[in-house]
């Protein structure tokens, strides 16, 4: 798909091939005018110009209403799995760590011209500590991303702040629809970074985690799934479905379990055509980025379901990377990160309730002024 330009951006969209490791890669720079474009690298076998340049866009607009002075990007590496197609076949795990290692190097290298003046990188799915350490090693420059480990002065992406934005969007969410978050029935789609820990603070508030699913399958418990079943599963080297934490269901019967909240925190459209009439939530929390298509998301809202969109919900991450940025440490991190995303969906919420619009359309109002 070509990426249509407008008043907004890209500025640039950078497309990538390296015919020696067959590497394709995308960097979508879109708007810079409040900073450098700030966002992560996604490695996964189908991203495409089209993804990188939406995920892009939701960066502009999230930096924006978060108040953070930089501007958004993202890009987006196809890389695919162990065990599947292209040279990664026949792989070790040694020599799919090596091969990893070059596709981001690489990529690197490539987009040198844009690092810190244009875009800074940071983690995504499939991307973490490990590959933001590779990364500012061929860039030659500590500064041309954040996530890093903490000699490099980074605050890892592995501390959560995500996770615990999305747990603060929720409990403020809950509070504005007149839940309490205490015991409130709560389902999370993608059990990575973002999930895990959004699982850990809910439960830290008393919700009562009912579902989580992964890709092939879910596992749900009415009473509550606990912290040592879920660990369980996430280190059993199986899906969820197989571990048997809980009662196996499909993910068709997840999207329509009658619940308070439901959390996407996994990939882009996981909520589309084919399961938007079955959501039951009173609410979703956007955790993913792009969780679903903003005609779905209006859809649903016009349905009466609260809908926190991943421009304010998930910003817990970017803020993490602003602190990194700014030289602050993990405390003062998880400070701003409760002050911005509460702030900020307290603010989104009530705007769209006064004036009777979508969460969408208050956030993307309030976020273009400081744009415009």
């Amino acid at each position: 798909m070509k990426t249509e330009k407008d008043n907004i951006g890209p500025e640039y969209v950078v497309k990538i091939y390296d015919p020696k490791i067959n590497m394709r890669a995308f960097l979508v720079i879109d708007n810079t005018k409040l900073g450098p474009g700030k966002g992560g690298v996604r490695m996964t076998p189908d991203v495409s110009e089209e993804e990188v340049f939406r995920l892009a866009r939701a960066m502009t607009f999230k930096n924006a209403l978060a108040g953070l002075p930089f501007g958004g990007a993202k890009a987006g590496i196809v890389w695919p799995p162990s065990g599947q197609s292209g040279q990664s076949r026949t792989l070790s795990k040694k020599g799919q760590k090596a091969l990893k290692k070059k596709f981001v190097q690489n990529f690197a290298r490539a987009i040198k011209p844009f690092l810190i003046s244009k875009y800074i990188a940071g983690p995504d799915i499939n991307t973490g500590e490990r590959e933001m350490r590779w990364f500012v090693e061929a860039a030659r420059d500590k500064k041309s991303a954040t996530g890093k480990p903490a000699e490099l002065g980074g605050l890892p992406h592995e501390l959560g702040s995500t996770g615990f934005g999305v747990a603060e969007a929720a409990r403020i969410a809950a509070k504005i629809r007149g839940l309490n978050i205490k015991d409130a029935s709560v389902a999370i789609d993608g059990f990575g970074n973002v999930g895990s820990f959004a699982f850990k603070h809910l439960r830290a508030m008393g919700a009562r985690i009912i579902a989580v699913a992964d890709r092939h399958g879910a596992i749900y418990n009415d009473r509550g799934l606990n912290e040592n079943d879920i660990k369980k599963v996430k280190f059993c080297g199986k899906s969820l479905e197989e571990c048997e934490k809980g009662r196996p269901i499909s993910r068709k019967s997840f999207f329509a379990l009658k619940i308070d909240i439901l959390i996407p925190a996994s990939v882009t459209d996981v909520i589309n055509d084919t399961n938007k009439k079955s959501i039951k939530a009173k609410i979703i929390v956007e955790g993913a980025n792009i969780p679903m298509r903003e005609n779905i998301e209006e859809e649903l809202w016009r349905r009466g379901v609260l809908i926190v969109p991943d421009i304010i919900a998930n910003a817990g991450g970017v803020i993490s990377s602003y602190s990194e940025y700014k030289g602050y440490n993990a405390e003062k991190m998880f400070k701003l990160v409760k002050e911005k995303v509460g702030g900020g969906v307290d603010l989104v919420l009530k705007t769209s309730i006064r004036r009777k619009i979508s969460p969408r359309k208050a956030a993307m109002e309030i976020a273009l002024k400081k744009l415009v």
